[in-house]
Order: C-alpha cells, then structure tokens, then sequence
C-alpha cells in the first residue's frame, strides 16, 4: 500500500493581527489584501499544505479563542501569524500562551514597493506590517517561544519555500504525536545506543512505542491469503530486477519473503502502527530475517530500523512524511566503511538487509538471495542496489543524553562508487560528509551520535532544522562550515542551556 499523502487533510491556519483603532473602511481593506496574500501563498507549488485566512484578530478574547480553536483542530497542523497593522502584543499574550501548534512568524507586507509619489498617512496607517510584526515578534521572544520566521515579499519564491519547507516540518511533527511504533522483539542485546526512555519519548514526541511478541507476527504470517502473497510476488516483478533463481529453484523463499511482508504490513495496518522495528536476535518461528519486506516498508512511508531501534524507526517515519511527493527518500542507515584515500575521503553506508528502495531514483535494484551469517534462519532476500547520487542530502541521528534527546545532523553528498561493488550482496550508499570525513566523524563522535540514522535524500537540513526547533529538541549540525573545537564548544553551551530550559 503506497503512503497517503500526508498534506492532504491538514491546513495552516493564516492568523492575521489589527485593532479597533483604523475603522470598519481600515479593517476591510486589512481582510482584503490579507486574503490576496493567501490567495498568492496558495497558488504557489512549493507549499504543499493549504493556508486557511481566519478573520482579522482585532482583541485579546478573540486571539484566545483562536489559539484554543487551533490547538485543538486534528486538521489544523501550524498557525502562521501576521501583523497587518500594528497590533499591540498585550492582547496576544494570553492566545500565544495556549498555543500547542506550530508557529510561523510571517514578515511581509502587501504592497511590493513604496508608493513613492502618493504615499500619504493614510496609507501608512494601513501598511504598517514592518512596525506590527516587530511588536510582535517582541511578544513572541518575551514568552519563549519558538517559531520560524520568514521574511520577504509574499510573491517573492523564497517565502514560499521558507513556508513549504516548515509545513512540511509541521506535518512531520503532527505525524510524530500521532505514531505508533511496533517493536517485535527487544533491543539488541549489549547495545547502548540504541536504547533510550521510551516514557520521555512520548512526552517529547507525542510517538507511542510498545512490544509485541514476534511471534504475534509469525501468527500474521502464517495468516496471509495466498492471494496477498502473489500479488506482492507480481509487484516484485514489475518493479524489480528478479534474481532467475528466485523464480525458479529458490521460489520458495521468495514466497516467504512476500508472506512476511505481508505479514508485517496487515499486523501494523491493524495495530494503527505506522513504524516498525525488529531484532535478527529475536525472530521466533519467523523462517527469514525480513528483508525486502522492511526495505519496502520504508520506501511506502512507514518508519522502521533494525536491532530494536525505535528512535531512527521514528525519525525516518518522519523523515517519510516531511518529505513526501518529492523526488528521492528516506531510510534506515549504519555508517559501515571508510575510505581513507586521500582527496577521496567517503563513507560507505548500508544496513544487513533494510535500506530502503526510494533513494535509488535511477533504474530498478535487483531482487537477490544470498546467505546471511547471523540470525541462524534461512537465507534470506533483499533489495541490491547503490543509492542515487544527491547533493545536499543528510544523515540524522536520535541519541538519548540522561535528561534530554539530541539530534545529531551531518549535511552530505551522495555520490556514485569508485568502483562497482560486485561482492556485496546489500543496498548501499555511498556519500562525501561536510566539511571533509575527518571533520564530521570527529564531531559526531564528540556529539555521541547514533551508528544507526535517518538518511533523506528529499527533505534537507532546513526541514530537520524546523522539526526540532518545534520538538524543543537539541540539534547539532556538521555542515560545510563546522570546526571541531567550536562544535565542542556549542555542545558544551548546548548542553547548559536545555539544562536550564524548563519549558520542555
């Protein structure tokens, strides 16, 4: 089943700001242009949530009132704020401090240029958005809260991008309070970083992360139609290079395959789940360690990860869902090989089994079987395929530090192999790290960053940006500029102000 589009049933609510103090003639111009910038943002491609205008908030019982309203709306999935005039920021108080959504703090105003030869009082009463929205993004700052700010003219594209980019972050946000994680299994045994507070996790995230025996799962399993069976062993085959033993004297295991994927699919749709995880050390009567299955989960929008690792289960369910309709993907990845050859500095990702399809864009992986020395089930068939090169893309890691999460962001470019990879049977990536490998493994080893990650190749850094600065979560970022004893020094600064923070 391919992933509903996360956008289509949610809005952004457009909050516009006056006051009595123009007149009914003022006020109705006010809602006019408000509407035309709406018009404007809604036209444009690059925001794929629609804005919604509300009327014009003039008080503070009516700014309350629509603060509860939109913190309570399961459509509603961030407010976006702008001062049309100037709007005292008292009356915004008590509405800001009932706030649960996302903000977006709009810096426009309707007309593009000054009006330079009519330009007269009136006119200044009326377009005063440089004067209200300093009023309240004093208010905003006052109160501790944290919003995204976009400024520029509403027709410029960058502002539509800067509001896509966050809408997007929003729903990846409204997915996270809504998600349920599957775990089938425990952690992997002896493993630190993959462990974590699953309590804290719901208060930070909203995610609900629970167990079920594996073999809950191997009831699914042996509970699949043959029908089911076959009509994913036919998408296997249009989608895919299938291995001709795989259709022949190993048919057998890729009945198999499809039975746990479609196993795996109908538990979650019947739990409401909307990420998974799984153990190669708890596996029960499952006949293989799920491949293909897990790859083509994540490639169709669930989260999942490997070894009982719910944090990047999480991130790259919502990494799926930030980065939705656009080209490219989000998926499990492990760091697993350096080269070291200079001028040719690259790291070489993969997982045993479970990298997801969607970050090749370029021709078909190859459906293959091959022996797999841990786990102690039957060989089991996954996905082979290099991921497609891309700029600009990211590796994101979730880590539990005692009292608080940090995310742990590298900023990288996908790049094609040096050679062919004929003797490794497993999905892979392979990617240059900014600002150089030295520097980014440094810093993330001083960061205490995961093994496990989220790579998107859809959504970048901006978008992750967004998605913490709402979570309230710690983000460090290793990009083109980073050096390792100023990185130091941000962790150690980070980490005393979400000491001190207590609005989290």
């Amino acid at each position: 089943m391919s992933m509903v589009n996360p956008f289509e049933a949610k809005e952004l609510w457009f909050a516009v700001g006056s006051q009595d103090l123009y007149g009914e003639d003022t006020l109705r111009e006010v809602a006019q242009q408000s509407a035309d910038i709406a018009d404007a943002l809604n036209a444009s491609e690059r925001i794929p949530v629609k804005l919604v205008l509300k009327p014009t908030l003039k008080d503070s019982e009516s700014i309350k009132n629509f603060m509860i309203e939109a913190s309570a709306s399961k459509t509603c999935i961030g407010v976006v704020a702008w001062m049309h005039t100037f709007s005292p920021a008292k009356m915004w108080i008590r509405g800001l401090e009932e706030l649960k959504k996302p903000l977006l703090q709009l810096n426009t105003q309707h007309h593009l240029e000054i009006p330079w030869e009519t330009m007269d009082m009136d006119f200044m009463n009326l377009n005063q958005a440089a004067h209200g929205d300093r009023e309240f993004g004093y208010i905003v700052t006052r109160l501790g809260i944290a919003r995204k700010i976009a400024i520029g003219h509403y027709t410029d594209p960058d502002v539509a991008e800067k509001i896509g980019v966050w809408a997007r972050a929003c729903a990846g946000w409204d997915a996270a309070n809504t998600m349920k994680i599957c775990r089938w299994g425990d952690n992997m045994r002896n493993v630190a970083v993959t462990e974590g507070d699953k309590t804290e996790a719901e208060r930070v995230f909203g995610t609900s992360i629970n167990t079920w025996p594996v073999n809950e799962l191997v009831a699914y399993v042996d509970a699949v139609k043959e029908d089911q069976v076959k009509a994913i062993i036919e998408d296997y085959k249009k989608l895919y290079d299938v291995a001709p033993e795989l259709l022949d004297s190993r048919y057998d295991s890729l009945y198999t395959a499809a039975q746990e994927e479609a196993g795996m699919r109908n538990m979650l749709d019947d739990l409401g789940a909307t990420a998974a995880v799984d153990n190669f050390e708890d596996l029960g009567a499952l006949r293989q360690l799920p491949g293909v299955g897990a790859q083509r989960l994540m490639a169709d929008g669930y989260g999942f990860s490997a070894e009982g690792d719910w944090k990047t289960s999480l991130l790259v369910r919502v990494g799926n869902v930030m980065g939705y309709g656009l080209e490219g993907g989000c998926s499990l990845m492990e760091d697993y090989s350096y080269n070291f050859v200079q001028g040719k500095e690259k790291i070489l990702g993969a997982h045993m089994l479970e990298v997801s399809p969607s970050l090749k864009t370029d021709g078909k992986p190859r459906l293959e079987i091959h022996p797999l020395g841990i786990g102690g089930k039957e060989d089991p068939v996954r996905l082979v395929f290099t991921a497609t090169a891309k700029n600009d893309a990211v590796v994101i890691a979730m880590s539990d530090v005692r009292e608080r999460f940090r995310l742990t962001m590298n900023v990288v470019d996908v790049v094609p192999p040096d050679k062919e990879l004929p003797n490794l049977p497993t999905a892979r990536a392979l990617w240059e790290p900014r600002p150089s490998l030295k520097v980014s493994a440094e810093c993330w080893l001083r960061s205490g960053a995961a093994h496990h990650t989220c790579m998107t190749t859809t959504v970048g850094r901006e978008a992750w940006e967004d998605f913490a600065r709402i979570a309230g979560v710690e983000l460090a970022t290793i990009d083109e500029n980073t050096k390792p004893d100023r990185f130091v020094k941000d962790l150690e600064l980070s980490e005393i102000y979400h000491r001190l923070d207590n609005r989290h």
